[in-house]
């Protein structure tokens, strides 16, 4: 069954979705990201994705407050991305409570530096982030497209002990379009040992039903929760049924 995780995207410290990526369509829904939390953790969720997008712009952590009162105040696994560019910011994020970090960009810019933290502190605490626009692998905040293609890219990373892979289509992100299933499913049949986490273009239970159909592990959404196309009582119910 398919691993659900709900995702908090924050700028200024507040509950915000983009679309594409884009920080001019930016819409709030909430105030407090760490009362959203609370209530994804009353309705029996267990894992959490939480994104600094004011660090992904900034290139550096930012709301790592934000990330520690989640963790306090919930015990939610929480897996933390945004701005991680020095081992500065992945002890900040750690530090407060993150259990994993997704960490994309130095991966590219950087590889050295990822394999140090991946050998520092383990394969089972860094989520490898493959952001893909036209095939490409994408870089700080999605506003650079590297020359890096998706399954070289990873395959590299896999053969280094990479065994968690966080992959945003960022065409579909934010626009309930559904998701890149022939994409996922590309990587699953390359990569069929990898715990593969599908993110953006989530609308329905239906999307996520297709997904967990084509042997997707697990499935990051959010727009969708806070837009009400998806009832996460029912959600969850149909996963624990």
């Amino acid at each position: 069954m398919i691993e659900l995780i709900p995702a908090i995207d924050i700028i200024d410290g507040k509950c915000v979705r983009l679309t594409k990526g884009d920080y001019d369509q930016k819409t709030v829904y909430r105030d407090s990201p760490a009362e959203v939390a609370k209530e994804f953790e009353q309705l029996g969720f267990k894992r959490l994705h939480v994104v600094d997008l004011d660090g992904a712009k900034s290139k550096h952590i930012v709301n790592v407050d934000v990330l520690r009162r989640i963790t306090t105040e919930t015990s939610l696994t929480v897996d933390f991305g945004g701005g991680i560019k020095t081992d500065e910011d992945i002890e900040k994020a750690f530090e407060a409570g993150a259990a994993m970090v997704t960490v994309g960009s130095i991966a590219v810019t950087q590889p050295e530096l990822f394999l140090g933290w991946l050998d520092k502190y383990g394969t089972d605490r860094m989520i490898l982030g493959a952001d893909v626009r036209n095939g490409k692998i994408s870089i700080n905040g999605w506003k650079e497209d590297s020359v890096e293609d998706l399954l070289p890219f990873l395959k590299k990373y896999i053969d280094a002990g990479v065994r968690n892979v966080l992959c945003t289509e960022i065409s579909k992100d934010g626009t309930l379009q559904g998701p890149a299933i022939d994409l996922y499913r590309q990587v699953m049949e390359a990569y069929p040992a990898l715990h593969l986490i599908a993110s953006g273009g989530v609308s329905s239970k239906e999307d996520i039903e297709a997904l967990d159909a084509a042997g997707i592990p697990a499935v990051v959404f959010g727009k969708a929760i806070y837009e009400g196309k998806i009832n996460l009582k029912d959600l969850w119910d149909w996963q624990n049924a």
